[in-house]
């Protein structure tokens, strides 16, 4: 349990790490402000890989093989990262980080959700909270090196994927930790709508409220400065936005012990609506989005075990809403940005705040769906 989440915290700083490189990667190779962001959406695209891929092998090799394999994947490629002579070696390298990294936030994920009982949501809230420590403590180390010393920092990350790879002895090596629910177990007879609707239901929830968090990571700061506040309080209050959502997940342990998955994703959902409506104000815009982050912090890790528990009959289904968050996280962004083209910057929180209610209604009809009663 230690490792795992030492795990998290290497993928929340790797991730986080190649943002803060941008203007070093622009002197190293010569790049434009487009090709350097590449670097991050050759992670990301190497994630949902990684996260897919290793859904379809995990029954094959196991647990235990499937966390080895994805630690030293990251391993080779944050040092390849490191030491990439040009520009699309380093991008093959990003991508190979990527594979390790969909495969780390998938299997452990998968194993936290299915491993603790009732106890799994209190375990993936604290597990995904230590991803946030690693996004805040990445950038953190490459401020006190320097962005032009990011080989040292990826080497450095190596290293512990290497160590952590080592690490894996206390997980089960059986090959199907979801059991597979018998032949005549269906949806409908255990009072559950078909399957592809409710389990879409799912998919459409993780797309959404990662479209959320990302958009509000990707826009706050140019939400504000639009606004009037300077440069470094939007930057300030973005990462307090990162911070919130970490303390969030800790936050709701104890209430993941008395309190329903589907009780506590819905009022997240309500209370991220409700604080991104004041974000239009100019002069609670930061603690409105400070807010966002606090709700939006469990829904993530809490949503597995429901899915867990509402789609028994789909196998590693946890797979697809994870591959689905990282897609949302990916396409939110841009899409934010053309609607801004259309209309202007300050339309940022109505149309956070759309995917937002869009989230909310999501919930409830899973919410209700999900318990129907036969008949």
């Amino acid at each position: 349990m230690a490792a795992s989440c030492v795990g998290f915290i290497l993928i929340g700083a790797l991730q986080a790490l190649y943002g803060p490189a941008i203007p070093a990667l622009r002197h190293d190779y010569g790049l434009s402000p487009a090709l350097a962001g590449l670097g991050l959406s050759a992670h990301f695209i190497g994630g949902v890989a990684g996260v897919l891929s290793f859904n379809a092998i995990h029954g094959r090799i196991g647990n235990r093989a499937l966390l080895t394999l994805s630690y030293g994947l990251m391993a080779a490629g944050s040092a390849a990262f490191a030491l990439a002579p040009n520009w699309p070696s380093a991008l093959a390298a990003a991508l190979l980080t990527g594979l390790g990294f969909g495969g780390i936030d998938y299997g452990l994920n998968q194993l936290f959700a299915v491993g603790f009982g009732d106890r799994s949501p209190a375990m993936l809230n604290i597990l995904n909270a230590h991803f946030g420590i690693g996004a805040v403590a990445g950038p953190a180390l490459l401020a006190v090196l320097g962005t032009d010393r990011y080989p040292y920092a990826f080497g450095a990350f190596a290293v512990l994927a290497a160590s952590l790879a080592l690490c894996t002895r206390g997980v089960r090596t059986n090959r199907d930790p979801v059991a597979a629910p018998s032949a005549t177990s269906s949806a409908s007879s255990a009072g559950r709508v078909p399957l592809p609707p409710l389990l879409f239901g799912f998919i459409l929830l993780y797309v959404l409220h990662v479209g959320v968090e990302a958009g509000v990571g990707g826009w706050e700061p140019t939400h504000l400065e639009s606004l009037g506040r300077s440069a470094t309080l939007a930057a300030s209050a973005t990462s307090v936005y990162w911070l919130m959502m970490t303390i969030g997940r800790f936050l709701i342990v104890p209430l993941t012990l008395r309190w329903s998955a589907e009780r506590i994703i819905t009022v997240c959902c309500a209370g991220m609506t409700a604080c991104l409506a004041p974000a239009t104000v100019p002069a609670l815009a930061p603690y409105a989005y400070a807010g966002v982050g606090l709700f939006i912090a469990p829904i993530f890790p809490t949503g597995l075990p429901w899915l867990t528990r509402a789609v028994p009959t789909a196998r590693r289904a946890g797979a697809w809403v994870i591959a689905a968050s990282m897609i949302g996280g990916v396409a939110a962004p841009p899409a934010l940005g053309q609607g801004i083209e259309w209309t202007s910057v300050t339309a940022v929180p109505l149309m956070l705040l759309a995917l937002s209610a869009a989230s909310l209604a999501t919930t409830l009809w899973l919410t209700r769906t999900a318990t129907r009663p036969p008949g």
